[in-house]
């Protein structure tokens, strides 16, 4: 994912917590040791555990960019650079060249071509930027060396090592983002090995090397995470009144607010429809160089952000996908 910082909240023992860390050596060494007791726990020998950790190297590139991401701008400078007409014309000659599986995946998990070559041309641009950060030193620079997340990245080395024995992958010579993220669609270590599928029927989840098992894995984490297929997404609303509609601005957390509440007397939909007011929504806030736009985010762009936490990801995705949708429907 990515940009990426997804994805899931992790089941049994992976929710155990590691101590945070002030990148001291008594902090770095408490929490290896924490990383070694937990995956003796989970049948690897401590010589296993050690090796692993051995072959890792901290990284400074990877802290420098942890330290700028593009979600920390505003939107009228993050969205330039993921909605190029260079980025569409490749989107749609990548759709052409995978209907079938594209259409076999919507089919199967209920998630529109068009969302699923949306995510793959922003992640990767089809493959052409995977990243070139070796996977295992950005996950241990930022496990034991980024306290503002360690306990993430730490649960994510440790999926690493699991996806390793699993999937027979060569970490060592495995590439990815600063951030661990792999393969054409940018998946976690988590995220492989919950949701990846093997959609080439050839034995292997391969997410990394098989378009077809990027498409339907994608499609999967979208259905796993209640992706509803022909919903609605976004929609822009206008303000009424002069007040301010900041405190009701999305928090990050699962939906807890209606539509009703979302809009309340002052905000009103850009255009008429039907819409039921008590399905959860969000607001979220756009920065233009001069003014703001805001937009109503339903159950769909909250899926989106399951996939990427940053709202200004899901919004560039979702408006990604309507330009596909519309230019693939042109004869």
């Amino acid at each position: 994912m990515q940009r990426f910082l997804r994805r899931v909240a992790l089941p049994g023992l992976l929710a155990c917590v590691f101590p945070a860390l002030a990148g001291q050596p008594a902090a770095i060494d408490s929490a290896k040791a924490s990383f070694v007791a937990r995956q003796t726990a989970l049948g690897f020998s401590e010589t296993q555990i050690n090796d692993f950790l051995a072959k890792a190297q901290y990284n400074q590139k990877v802290i420098d960019a942890i330290s700028r991401p593009w979600e920390a701008k505003p939107w009228h400078q993050y969205r330039p650079r993921f909605l190029t007409e260079t980025r569409l014309k490749a989107g749609l000659a990548f759709w052409q060249a995978n209907e079938a599986s594209l259409s076999r995946a919507a089919e199967t998990f209920g998630v529109e071509p068009q969302m699923i070559v949306a995510i793959i041309g922003i992640e990767t641009h089809y493959g052409k930027t995977m990243g070139n950060f070796p996977v295992r030193d950005a996950l241990y620079t930022l496990g034991f060396y980024y306290p503002p997340r360690a306990d993430f990245f730490l649960k994510e080395l440790a999926e690493l090592q699991q996806l390793e024995k699993d999937e027979q992958l060569d970490v060592s010579s495995l590439k990815g983002s600063y951030a661990g993220a792999m393969g054409l669609g940018q998946f976690m270590p988590s995220s492989y090995r919950y949701y990846a599928v093997d959609f080439d029927g050839d034995g292997r989840r391969d997410l990394l090397g098989s378009v077809d098992d990027a498409i339907g894995s994608v499609a999967n984490y979208f259905h796993q995470h209640g992706w509803q297929p022909g919903a609605p997404v976004a929609i822009r609303v206008m303000p009424r009144t002069d007040i301010s509609p900041d405190a009701r601005l999305w928090d990050g957390k699962p939906l807890s607010m209606s539509v009703a509440e979302v809009l309340g007397k002052d905000l009103g939909l850009s255009d008429s429809r039907d819409l039921n007011a008590a399905q959860p929504a969000m607001l979220v806030k756009l920065e233009q160089e001069n003014s703001n736009e805001y937009w109503l985010g339903l159950k769909n762009f909250y899926v989106i952000t399951r996939y990427n936490r940053s709202p200004l990801y899901a919004m560039a995705a979702y408006e990604f996908s309507e330009q596909l949708k519309h230019a693939h429907a042109k004869p």
